[in-house]
C-alpha cells in the first residue's frame, strides 16, 4: 500500500517553502534557479498537486518526473510543461551533479481575465506526453532564457500598472516561440514520426479485423492515443503536421477502406456491414460514406457489377 503524503501546492509561495526557496519576489510568478531547489522533504519520493502552471527547462535533472500518466526522463536542453491540477511525482535521486536550468511558475491569477487566459489551452504541449518532450538547439535555448531573464528582471524591479501586461507578453513569446520549436521537431525527427505512423496503421488493421469492434463501436482519438502511449493533443498535432489531417480523418479514412473491401468483395447487405465496423445505426455509416466517397454504398457496390 502505498502511504506517501500527496502534497498540495496552491501558491507560489507554497512551492518556495516546499523547494527550500527564499519567499518570491512576486506573489503569483517566478523564475526558480533549478540549482537551488532542496526538496524539504526526507521521503526518496514526493507527490504533489499543483494550482500553477510550470514551464521548465532543466538540465542534469537526476530524478525522474511523473506527470499525470506520462514520465519525463531528463535529458539535456529538454523542456517540461504542468498545467495546473495535475498530479506530479517526482523521484528524487541524491548525486553530487547539481541539477541547473530555470523553473518558471506562474499561478492563474495572473493570467486571469486576460487574452492569454483563453488562450493557454491551444498550446498543446502542457499535455504532451513523454515521447514528445521538446529539445532545443543551444540557439533556441539562449533565446528562451533570454526571455526567462526578461521576466524575472520585470517583477524584481518594481510592479507598476504595466507588469503584468509586460510579463504576459513575454510569457506569450515564450510559448510561441514553443510552438515553432514543437513543430520543427516533428518535421527534423521524421523518422520517429513515421514509426508512429505505422503503428498508427497496424492499429487500426488489428482494431478493424477485430470481432470486438461489434461490441466496442468505433474507435475514438483517446483510445488510438492511448494504444499508441501518447497524448490525443500530440498525435493530432503530429498527424496535421506530417499528412495535414486529424485523427478522426485517419479512423475514417480506414473505415472507408475496409468498407469498400466489404461491399466489393462480400454478399454482406449494407446494415450487416455498418454492424461489422461498429455502427449502431447504418444510417449513420451510409450517411459518412456518401460524404467521403460522393457515392451511396450501394452505388460503389453497383459500380463493380
Amino acid at each position: 500500500m502505498n502511504n506517501r503524503k500527496l502534497y498540495t501546492i496552491n501558491t507560489v509561495s507554497e512551492f518556495h517553502r516546499i523547494a527550500g526557496l527564499p519567499k518570491p519576489q512576486h506573489p503569483l510568478i517566478s523564475l526558480v534557479d533549478y540549482g537551488l531547489v532542496e526538496y524539504q522533504i526526507e521521503e526518496s519520493e514526493i507527490s504533489w498537486v499543483q494550482d500553477l502552471y510550470c514551464i521548465g527547462l532543466k538540465r542534469d535533472m537526476q530524478g525522474k518526473l511523473n506527470y499525470g500518466q506520462s514520465k519525463y526522463d531528463f535529458d539535456e536542453g529538454l523542456m517540461s510543461f504542468v498545467a495546473p491540477n495535475q498530479v506530479v511525482k517526482l523521484n528524487i535521486s541524491k548525486s553530487e551533479k547539481k541539477p541547473s536550468g530555470f523553473l518558471l511558475i506562474i499561478h492563474p491569477d495572473f493570467i486571469w481575465n486576460t487574452v492569454l487566459a483563453k488562450t493557454i489551452n491551444n498550446y498543446k504541449f502542457f499535455g504532451y506526453d513523454v515521447n514528445e518532450a521538446l529539445f532545443l538547439s543551444e540557439k533556441e535555448e539562449e533565446t528562451l532564457l533570454g526571455i526567462f531573464k526578461g521576466i524575472e528582471k520585470e517583477y524584481q524591479v518594481g510592479i507598476d500598472q504595466f507588469t503584468q501586461n509586460i510579463i504576459i507578453s513575454q510569457i506569450e513569446v515564450v510559448l510561441n516561440y514553443c510552438e515553432r520549436f514543437y513543430q520543427r521537431q516533428f518535421i527534423t525527427r521524421k523518422k520517429g514520426s513515421h514509426q508512429i505512423l505505422d503503428r498508427l496503421e497496424n492499429i487500426l488493421n488489428q482494431y478493424f479485423n477485430s470481432e470486438d469492434i461489434i461490441s466496442k463501436g468505433l474507435p475514438t482519438a483517446q483510445h488510438i492515443a492511448l494504444t499508441l502511449n501518447i497524448s490525443p493533443n500530440y498525435l493530432g498535432s503530429l498527424l496535421k503536421s506530417l499528412t495535414g489531417q486529424t485523427t478522426q480523418q485517419h479512423i475514417h479514412e480506414k473505415l472507408i477502406e475496409k468498407a469498400k473491401e466489404k461491399l466489393s468483395a462480400t454478399n454482406l447487405s449494407v446494415s450487416e456491414i455498418a454492424y461489422e465496423l461498429g455502427f449502431e445505426h447504418p444510417q449513420s455509416f451510409s450517411k459518412l460514406f456518401k460524404t467521403k466517397t460522393n457515392q451511396s454504398p450501394l452505388a460503389f457496390r453497383q459500380s463493380f457489377n
